[in-house]
């Protein structure tokens, strides 16, 4: 085995699916790469199930003079410990990347390697204490987010399961911000506020929508189900369900060909005249 060099195998759960591939790439990847068995047994193979990998490789990011690596460990660790919901959240992200992303060549690649995937489950262990009213750590958290990977995501907005952040450079998500499930972002979107207005002031995305690349959605706007947003464009108001919106400011031209868009991960424009 891979890391019979580094000391036993330690027990694993069996019944996690998700676990058990990202642990035999990681075991592939060892084997076709020597020189990164020993980050490979440190980062994966070494630990017990996914929450411990997330919990080190997260701290080993976000570590700082103010928080070692240890005691964010030892935060991140808490955190999923006692909300289940968020280790089954990253999951459902390590998925919706891997089928989503052309890029991604793994389970495995996704967890070490991109930076989406990182920062929002950093992200979900951020909105976990912000809700236990630990506001200042949470404030932390998305502040080293920022930081760290270029994601600027509050720690009180509401994401769901099953996103991709595809390279996620500038991604910004504001406090009252509400991401569905099953949604795909491209990089230098923003869902932000218009002005100096307190309150329920950020966009609703709801579920199944895609964002293209540089889109900024503006406002307590909602964007229905499998809309479309097109690359570029400035959303000022709602977006029915099922509806192509693009330029600036966004205007509808048409219905996306396909029934969930997110999922499909075209960003071609097609209007209903071209049909």
């Amino acid at each position: 085995m891979v890391e019979a060099n580094h000391g036993p195998r330690p027990n694993i759960d069996v019944e996690d699916p998700v676990w058990a591939r990202v642990r035999a790439e990681a075991e592939r990847m060892a084997r076709a790469e020597p020189t990164m068995s020993s980050f490979l047994y440190n980062t994966i193979l070494r630990h017990r199930s996914l929450e411990t990998v997330l919990a080190y490789h997260l701290a080993s990011k976000l570590e700082c003079d103010a928080f070692d690596d240890k005691l964010l460990m030892e935060l991140l660790g808490d955190a999923m410990a006692a909300d289940p919901d968020i280790g089954a959240a990253a999951r459902a992200d390590i998925k919706a990347v891997s089928d989503r992303d052309p890029a991604a060549a793994g389970y495995a690649y996704t967890l070490l390697f991109f930076k989406g995937f990182q920062a929002l489950q950093a992200y979900r262990i951020a909105h976990w204490y912000w809700n236990e009213g630990r506001r200042a750590l949470a404030m932390f958290f998305q502040s080293r987010v920022s930081e760290v990977f270029g994601v600027d995501i509050h720690p009180a907005a509401r994401i769901g399961r099953g996103i991709l952040l595809d390279h996620a450079s500038s991604f910004v998500a504001g406090e009252t911000a509400v991401i569905e499930d099953e949604v795909s972002i491209l990089h230098e979107v923003t869902l932000g506020g218009t002005g100096k207005e307190h309150g329920d002031r950020h966009p609703k995305v709801r579920r199944g929508v895609l964002i293209g690349a540089g889109a900024k959605i503006l406002g307590n706007v909602e964007i229905g189900t499998c809309a479309k947003i097109g690359a570029g464009s400035v959303v000022l108001s709602d977006v029915p369900a099922h509806c192509t919106v693009v330029g600036v400011p966004a205007k509808i031209v048409g219905h996306p060909c396909e029934q969930q868009p997110a999922l499909a991960m075209d960003h071609k424009i097609q209007t209903d005249e071209a049909r």
